[in-house]
């Protein structure tokens, strides 16, 4: 028994590892944020620890962004995928430890009822007399030995006509088949799976950073088009007062019936443009309930964009763009990259003996009576060895094509670092000019407010052609429309930033020395 608690103790030990030594890429970016006349002052300040709550302010908002991270349907089967991953990498890792099982059996035997006693005496006497069980009482008796007393081997049970049963009784453990991991290949197999499900969790992060970007995205689109609703509403109210007046002028036969026509395309353009813009407040409205995962209340819905807009921070980029790594899709690639690298040292492995043993410890007697004493025990144990000599070019197979892996996932790792850097630029440079944009568009609304005011005074006056009047109606109904757009853009670049540059809950890659936290 010692000597199978010493060959189980083999689990204990740690097997060499054929992975290559894991170098994080250099990421294939610069070092710092682009700078020029497009892109804000940079900020020494550090990226903080932040949540969606420092970002988005307003309680409306926050209510719907907390249900949608109870409620929505992405973020569930993202954290089932979690789920799936840590159960893959348990039971990889199982390989590396025997599958111990325990047995109990009874196996009757029936045979020719002569003589099922055991005809030498134990002790060395000379043989003994069995004699076999007769027919109907199924007892029978051993032979004494001159040195001892003869084994009773005659309890079989006579079924009819002189023939008898054995019964035998066994209970036993043992291990089948268990690979001792001398070369590291099943723990390379382990880690590949483990940095799987890191990569899984990442995916995961991600998805939760979406889903919050993607709410507080149609919070404000449904804003947007509220805004622009009640400007149609409010140009319709305007145009169909013009309608009537120049319809008076025309029934006076002061105004030509042109000046009607001219009027009326003012008023059809708004009412298009009401119809239109209920239909879309309608959709922002299902679109938020998608993300929401449940019906949306009246009272968490903004009014306007200008009721909306002015309850969201800016999250500062710094200085150094390599807070970026920190982002929870190049957190992915990166584990995916480590699972690649993993899966090269099983590859090496797969080249070296593969040491396999079979263990069995157990009791067994003809007598349920006496299973349990001294000498009913037994252990077998049996080890061997493995070593491909030939096998058509396989593990070179597995091994170059796990090497081709490697590198394309070094290229999407790079690849995820460089959109990262792409995105979050971009979004600098709308950062850098939106505010000078959104100062432009609001003199030009008053401009367009006052020459309107002014060519309405002077047709009244009979001075300027009702053309003038039109001209202006529609230069600050546009006006209007692109200030509702550039307020909703202001506000969709900070919650792009907050995206861009990670969000909360910032994690970075853990160290490849094992120190992450295991499932």
């Amino acid at each position: 028994m010692k000597r199978v608690a010493a060959l189980l103790a083999l689990t204990g030990l740690s097997a060499c590892s054929m992975d290559p030594h894991y170098v994080r890429p250099t990421p294939a970016v610069p070092p710092s944020w682009p700078a020029g006349d497009a892109y804000p002052q940079p900020s020494e300040a550090r990226l903080p620890s932040v949540t969606y709550r420092d970002i988005f302010r307003d309680p409306r908002l926050q209510t719907l962004i907390q249900q949608a991270l109870a409620n929505n349907q992405d973020l569930r089967s993202a954290l089932a995928n979690i789920e799936s991953a840590r159960a893959l990498y348990r039971v990889q890792r199982a390989d590396i430890f025997p599958s111990i099982n325990a047995n109990a059996g009874v196996t009757a035997r029936k045979g020719a009822g002569q003589n099922f006693g055991n005809n030498n005496g134990v002790g060395g006497g000379v043989p003994g007399t069995g004699t076999g069980g007769t027919p109907g009482d199924g007892t029978g008796t051993g032979g004494n030995g001159t040195g001892g007393n003869g084994n009773n081997g005659g309890n079989g049970v006579v079924a009819n006509g002189g023939s008898g049963r054995v019964t035998t009784y066994t209970v036993q453990a043992g291990a089948s088949a268990w690979e001792i991991d001398l070369f590291g290949r099943l723990r390379s197999l382990a880690r590949s799976e483990f940095n799987q499900y890191l990569a899984t969790d990442a995916a995961a992060r991600a998805t939760r950073l979406t889903l919050v970007a993607d709410t507080a995205d149609a919070w404000l689109t449904y804003a947007s088009d509220r805004s622009l609703l009640l400007i149609a509403e409010d140009t319709a109210k305007s145009a169909q007062t013009t309608v009537q007046l120049t319809q008076a002028r025309l029934n006076g036969g002061v105004a030509p019936r042109t000046e009607l026509r001219q009027a009326q395309t003012v008023l059809a353009t708004a009412l298009a443009d009401q119809a239109r813009q209920r239909t879309l407040v309608a959709q922002d409205r299902n679109a938020l309930q998608l993300l929401v995962g449940a019906p949306v209340a009246e009272n968490l819905l903004p009014n306007a964009i200008e009721d909306a807009d002015g309850q969201l921070a800016e999250l500062p980029a710094g200085l150094d763009s390599g807070v970026l790594l920190r982002r929870p899709d190049v957190v992915e690639a990166e584990y995916q990259l480590r699972a690649a690298n993993a899966r090269i040292g099983a590859a090496r492995a797969a080249f070296f003996p593969r040491i396999s043993l079979t263990a069995v410890a157990g009791l067994a007697s003809t007598a349920l009576s006496s299973l349990f004493s001294g000498g009913a025990f037994s252990w077998t144990v049996a080890p061997s060895a493995s070593l491909p000599i030939f096998d058509g070019g396989r593990n070179a197979g597995n091994l170059a094509y796990a090497k081709a892996q490697r590198d394309v996932f070094v290229a999407n790792y790079q690849r995820a670092i460089q959109t990262a850097f792409r995105e979050a630029a971009d979004a600098l440079a709308r950062r850098g000019t939106i505010v000078a944009e959104v100062e432009a568009n609001q003199l030009n609304v008053t401009a367009a407010q006052d020459t309107l005011t002014l060519e309405t005074a002077r047709y009244r006056e009979g001075i300027d052609p009702y053309l003038n009047t039109l001209d202006a109606q529609r230069t600050l109904y546009a006006a209007r429309q692109r200030v509702v757009n550039i307020r909703l853009t202001r506000a969709q670049n900070l919650v792009n930033l907050y995206q861009t540059l990670g969000g909360d809950e910032l994690v970075e890659a853990q160290p490849i020395d094992g120190s992450a936290p295991r499932p």
